[in-house]
């Protein structure tokens, strides 16, 4: 699975060593044995965060965006309804620069989606990349909270 944009498929390459190194990581490892946590791949430009959650309505979560890391995520265990759309005109309610993210602008009472999001199921084995152009929802559950096992590849810009 990849998601993207023609004008960021040729900003990005996608298959440069940066994300090879990503996909190798994936391939290689036994990502159902390993521990939540961590993980160095190629120094400070491409670590793994493996994160083990409970996924939530989607009402209950917001859209981020990262400015200095694509994220590769990458389901392990479980399902997943993934939320997407371009940043561009959401609104920032809250930054986090120290640890690269931007939560955009949700009411607790009524929360609008954006106009025009889509979203993809992911299945265990399924992966979506994420460019710093793109918002995205993770964490949402299908129909009932479920617990998940996921890998977010972070990949330096």
């Amino acid at each position: 699975m990849f998601f993207t944009n023609i004008k960021l498929a040729k900003k990005y390459n996608y298959l440069n060593e940066k994300f090879l190194k990503a996909y190798d990581w994936l391939e290689s490892h036994d990502l159902n044995s390993l521990p939540a946590g961590k993980y160095e791949i190629d120094g400070g430009d491409v670590f793994a965060n493996l994160q083990e959650y409970t996924t939530l309505p989607v009402d209950e979560k917001k859209f981020e965006a990262h400015d200095k890391f694509f994220d590769i995520q990458y389901l392990i265990e479980g399902v997943e309804f993934f939320g997407i759309c371009d940043r561009e005109g959401l609104k920032v309610k809250e930054a986090k620069p120290e640890k690269d993210v931007l939560f955009f602008e949700k009411d607790v009472k009524f929360y609008e989606m954006p106009k025009e999001y889509g979203y993809v199921i992911l299945n265990p084995g399924d992966f979506i990349v994420v460019a710093p152009e793109d918002a995205h929802m993770p964490g949402c559950c299908m129909d009932k909270p479920a617990s998940a096992k996921k890998a977010v590849i972070k990949v330096r810009v």
